[in-house]
């Protein structure tokens, strides 16, 4: 296998690096941002689209794709790239946080209190065992398991150019003594993962381990030590990372600072953070490669990104007082809503009527403000003007077209 990690340039003032990540589908372009396409779909686009607005990897998720279609299923179709017709590099969840979920709600449930809702929680975990998880499907109501051993065989079915270990993803609520435990059976699931991947596994598919620990400094850093030195080609920082963005920052900072240290070459994966102040701080920090929902899920609600910090970098299109502008979501942006020339009063009126192309359009529009802003970043590095670029964003500066 080629050089996995090929750094190319480093910043002088923090740990951001460019990157070429090299995969059996392709190259991505790092510091990168990853698109969800969970069931194999990036929701309302086709793929051609997302490669259009220059994503390189699609991320897939192990535990909805084994629920249905089905893994097997997928692999009678000539593996997930040739099923959802998404040539590029794809990486696949290990379905662990999916375990967290149905038990605990997403991040924004567990913050707020709030029970876990919506259909994809509607299942219910039966036990954390040692062995594995036994679950209720939200699908059907019946009774599944999954294992290390099983989330293996589903990822090496579905064919990703990247699978991700199996772990469990503690809320940061519980207490030290649950979180060190639970840890420590991760650690144990990842050798179990190995063992699978050194028995079954696909040659051409590369591997990473995933780092838990909490909020607990000692356990965080020494999680990251374990999974760095294992086998595992990368490494992924899992797990609810705080209750707000100072402590998300440090924790991903301790995880990164060991990296550093212990496993410099190796790529470092994000997972389920993209907010823009989070992707920029991300990056400062050293991570490679984010994933998370945020982009293509505000466009499904009505929330495109704009550069307005004050405003967490959205607007409303649903708000009645856009209801007679003429203006496009954002001036000189190249997106399909904003250079084909609709107006945030006809977005207005398409979400007002339900209609599904201001989904397409808001999602269009949103991934392309974020692919920029990588785009941006990975120049900036290269320059080594990163500092000035952050701070640009972080005051509101669009990304370049």
């Amino acid at each position: 296998m080629a050089e996995l990690l090929d750094v190319q340039h480093r910043d002088p003032g923090s740990r951001a690096r460019t990157a070429v990540l090299r995969l059996a589908h392709g190259e991505v372009r790092t510091p990168a941002f990853v698109p969800l396409a969970t069931k194999g779909v990036v929701k309302g686009i086709e793929p051609h689209e997302v490669a259009a607005l220059g994503y390189d990897m699609v991320l897939g998720n192990t535990f909805h794709l084994f629920l249905t279609p089905g893994h097997e299923l997928v692999a009678e179709q000539g593996g997930l790239h040739e099923f959802m017709r998404w040539s590029g590099p794809i990486i696949t969840d290990s379905g662990g946080f999916q375990v967290f979920s149905m038990g605990h709600g997403t991040v924004a449930d567990e913050i707020k209190g709030r029970a876990p809702t919506g259909a994809d929680r509607a299942g219910a975990i039966l036990s954390i065992e040692e062995e594995g998880v036994r679950f209720r499907s939200y699908i059907d109501g019946g009774e599944r398991f999954m294992a290390p051993e099983t989330s293996m065989e589903v990822q090496a079915a579905l064919g990703s150019d990247v699978a991700l270990a199996f772990d469990e993803c503690t809320p940061f609520h519980v207490d030290r003594d649950y979180t060190e435990r639970s840890t420590e059976r991760t650690h144990r699931w990842l050798e179990r993962c190995l063992a699978w991947q050194d028995a079954h596994g696909r040659a051409d598919q590369v591997f990473y381990a995933i780092s838990q620990g909490g909020v607990h400094e000692d356990l965080r850093r020494g999680s990251t030590r374990v999974v760095a030195g294992s086998r595992a080609h990368g490494v992924a920082i899992g797990g609810s990372l705080g209750a707000e963005k100072a402590q998300m920052y440090e924790v991903v900072g301790w995880a990164t600072d060991e990296l550093e240290r212990v496993a410099p070459g190796k790529p470092r994966h994000l997972l389920g953070i993209g907010e823009i102040d989070d992707l920029v701080r991300g990056v400062e920090l050293g991570i490679d490669t984010f994933d998370c929902a945020m982009p293509t899920r505000l466009g499904r609600h009505g929330m495109a990104i704009v550069p307005d910090p004050e405003r967490r970098w959205r607007v409303d299109l649903t708000k009645g007082r856009w209801k007679h502008a003429r203006e496009p979501i954002m001036d000189d942006c190249p997106c399909p809503a904003c250079a084909g020339g609709y107006s945030r009063a006809y977005l207005h009126y398409l979400f007002g009527a339900r209609e599904l192309t201001a989904l397409r359009l808001v999602t269009l529009h949103n991934l392309s403000y974020v692919a920029r802003l990588m785009a941006d970043l990975r120049a900036a590095v290269a320059a080594g003007t990163l500092a000035e670029a952050a701070a640009a964003v972080r005051a509101g500066a669009s990304p370049r077209a």
